[in-house]
């Protein structure tokens, strides 16, 4: 499978460490309201910062998902459409079954926030 990535927080994952469990989907929804964790293919990372983090002003991490351990926690990688109504359009990992457990992730990375250069 190839590598995906989920961005988050930095506070949020902090959180997430000390809890054990990861339940943001994406920016400001929970796996609980959405049904699933969004994700991003290596190539994908850059473009969705662009898009849906340019106003967030608080440290961001880039979380790498460590298929194997996703799995052995029950959870599903689907490639999906990221419009559900156009399946020509890009798609994105989503990572179904429930919160995302910290011994998931394989690495954390600090992101550059969008407008900035690293």
């Amino acid at each position: 499978m190839q590598t995906i990535h989920h961005i988050a927080l930095a506070d949020e994952w902090d959180e997430a460490q000390r809890e054990g469990t990861y339940a943001t989907s994406t920016l400001g929804m929970s796996i609980d309201a959405v049904g699933y964790l969004h994700a991003s293919f290596p190539e994908q990372v850059r473009p969705t910062l662009e898009r849906f983090y340019s106003d967030v002003d608080a440290p961001l991490v880039l979380l790498t998902l460590d298929p194997e351990a996703l799995a052995e926690a029950g959870l599903e990688v689907r490639v999906e459409p990221a419009a559900p109504d156009d399946p020509e359009s890009e798609r994105f990992a989503h990572v179904y079954g429930g919160v995302l457990p910290v011994n998931a992730v394989s690495s954390v990375e600090s992101l550059e926030l969008p407008g900035t250069q690293a």
